[in-house]
């Protein structure tokens, strides 16, 4: 095993561990905004607004994150008429991928909520929108945190597979590394070992988070 190649390359990898992060937490951010979107659109009295949500839900949870990176790669300049940066059309699929997933994940932390909560706000002469907004999301939330931050994590894996769009994160710099050095399997352990290190950074603050959560929820 030989990683001297470090001392030169190091940069390429610190670069595309920056550009990885940088995924995760717009498509995280995005995705979260589109998802509650998304989810008060099922809830919807509307049927055709309704059904506009489920459908894209499943489509999303139903189809490879590959090929919605393809569908936006060129479906968007087709549709727009216009070449859409890289890292945008990167951002843009994590996000929708992300957002159907979040989606779900709001609506059981929803459910979640007893619905007593509902009635009594409702009894208070709070609107439905208002109760929705100031009562039941912000417990609904509160529940699902975990599962955000999961997918958090989930994105920083799932953000490698935009390198085949040309997009310089972690996985794209490493294979950039393999060909410049001949190097077959050490530039692969390193990204390895820096998505292990930064999954592990989540975790352990999502732990410490829970924790926080548990005594607060018994003062």
């Amino acid at each position: 095993m030989n990683f001297s190649f470090l001392s030169t390359y190091y940069t390429f990898f610190l670069q595309g561990a920056y550009m990885t992060i940088l995924l995760a937490i717009i498509s995280v951010i995005a995705g979260t905004v589109l998802g509650v979107i998304l989810t008060m659109m099922r809830r919807s009295d509307i049927k055709v607004i309704k059904w506009i949500s489920i459908g894209y839900t499943e489509f999303i949870r139903g189809t490879p994150l590959l090929a919605q990176i393809f569908l936006v790669y060129v479906g968007l300049p087709a549709i727009l008429g216009i070449n859409v940066v890289d890292f945008l059309t990167g951002a843009i699929a994590l996000t929708m991928h992300s957002s159907a997933y979040i989606s779900e994940t709001i609506r059981s932390g929803i459910e979640a909520v007893p619905y007593g909560q509902t009635e009594a706000a409702r009894s208070l002469g709070m609107s439905k929108r208002r109760t929705m907004m100031e009562i039941i999301l912000p417990q609904a939330f509160k529940n699902i945190l975990p599962a955000l931050v999961n997918q958090f994590i989930g994105n920083i894996k799932d953000s490698s597979l935009v390198s085949v769009i040309g997009i310089s994160e972690l996985m794209y710099q490493t294979t950039t590394v393999r060909g410049t050095t001949a190097l077959g399997l050490e530039p692969v352990i390193v990204a390895s070992v820096i998505y292990l290190i930064l999954t592990l950074i989540l975790t352990r603050m999502m732990g410490r988070l829970e924790r926080r959560l548990k005594t607060s929820d018994t003062r």
